[in-house]
Order: structure tokens, then C-alpha cells, then sequence
């Protein structure tokens, strides 16, 4: 016994011949604005950040999120080669070798990233704050950065802690001479200020170089009514 209803694949149903129906331009724009709202509905806060090429580090950093900052940098990288990437740091640092991770993907990418330290940029976090592009290094006034030299505990035979004291040694080296490069100072008196916490507010973090400007809310014009 035959179904009471058109088939979806018969002459009646096809428009153009296409097999799809036949939808004026204003079918089509809602259908457009209806898939649109339904995928920004799915969007994660990341998610809407990225598309504004907007990479935030919070917290420690470890390998985890050192790694998904990477993916995102590349990912912003292959979408964009020239326009810039905003990247919002709030960090009390954390493993050196997954901070030298991120930035060496910094570093190797077309499109400058510009940096922000947003309540702390704390030991390898400052290394990224410092590492942004010149002229686009920026703090919110309360903020704060520290560096100090790299931190860690070994254990075992001798001959295992003399290898990690060294490559400790070496780390510390690599880290100076960075911040060094960026900030404008010497290496030596990276080495003499970072022996200890050295904590500096935002504007001693512009005078040493680890910023280029602190960032206040712009002077709105109020409107002339008269």
C-alpha cells in the first residue's frame, strides 16, 4: 500500500532539479543566521577568544597547558601570518623547559605577538611577557612581575645531583641572557637582580625594559549637548 505522502525524491519535492527546496533569499538568511547562532551556542569562552586571536596563560605552567597554547599559537599562525596575536598572561611560572616551549613558538612565528601581563607574570611567566613583540609589551597598572633565578629540587647518587645542579646552572644562564635581549640590560645585571625574588611593579617593569607601556582605560570626550 502506497504512503499518502509525496516522496521527498519526486518531481514536486525537487526544485532546479537539485533534489533540495526551493528557498527565497530570505529563507536563506535566516537558515544562515539560525546555523550562526547555533554554533555560537556551542562556543566555549576559549573558543571565542581564539577567533579574535586571544590566548590567555593562567595559573602554573606546566605541560599541559604550555602544550594547548602552542596548538593555538600555530593555529592562529596558519590562519594569519601578519596580523597580530594577543596573549594575556596571569602566572606564577611554573616548569622552565614547558615556558621555553612557548617561547620558541613565540619567537619562530611571522605574526607578532603582543604580550600582557594581567595581575602577575612571576618567574618563566615573565619570560613570556618580556619575550612579546617590542612595542607591544604591555601591564595593567596593579600588576606585578618577579624573577628569580630557576628553582628546583634533585635527589639521588652524587654524580645524578652534580648533572642536575649543572643543568640547572645552565637553564638559569639561558633565562638571563633572554631577558637580557629583550629587556635592553646587561646579562650581568639580569644575573645580580634575579639572584633573589625581584619583584617589580608595573612602572619599574617599564623602566627596566620587561614592558613597553602600562595600559589604562582611554579618556572618553564627554558629549556636548549644548
Amino acid at each position: 500500500m502506497d504512503l499518502p505522502f509525496p516522496s521527498p525524491f519526486s518531481s514536486g519535492a525537487l526544485a532546479s532539479g537539485h533534489g533540495r527546496p526551493d528557498l527565497n533569499q530570505g529563507d536563506l538568511a535566516a537558515s544562515h543566521a539560525y546555523q550562526s547562532y547555533q554554533r555560537q551556542r556551542q562556543m566555549t569562552l576559549g573558543d571565542l577568544l581564539l577567533e579574535n586571536r586571544i590566548v590567555f596563560l593562567q595559573g602554573e605552567i606546566h605541560y599541559g597547558n604550555a602544550n594547548e597554547l602552542v596548538m593555538k599559537l600555530l593555529y592562529l599562525q596558519s590562519e594569519n601570518r601578519r596580523k597580530d596575536i594577543h596573549f594575556y598572561i596571569n602566572s606564577p611560572g611554573g616548569s622552565v623547559t614547558a615556558t621555553l616551549a612557548i617561547y620558541d613558538t613565540m619567537q619562530m612565528l611571522s605574526c607578532p605577538v603582543a604580550t600582557y601581563c594581567v595581575g602577575e607574570a612571576c618567574s618563566g611567566a615573565a619570560v613570556l611577557l618580556v619575550g612579546g613583540a617590542k612595542g607591544k609589551r604591555q601591564c595593567l597598572p596593579n600588576s606585578r612581575v618577579m624573577m628569580h633565578q630557576p628553582m628546583g629540587g634533585v635527589g639521588g647518587q652524587v654524580s645524578d645531583i652534580e648533572i642536575q645542579a649543572t643543568e640547572m646552572f645552565r637553564y638559569r644562564d639561558v633565562l638571563n641572557e633572554i631577558i637580557a635581549k629583550h629587556s635592553g640590560q646587561t646579562v650581568e645585571k639580569i644575573s645580580q637582580d634575579t639572584d633573589r625574588d625581584f619583584f617589580l611593579g608595573a612602572n619599574e617593569a617599564k623602566e627596566y625594559g620587561i614592558v613597553d607601556d602600562i595600559l589604562t582605560k582611554p579618556v572618553e570626550e564627554d558629549d556636548d549637548d549644548d
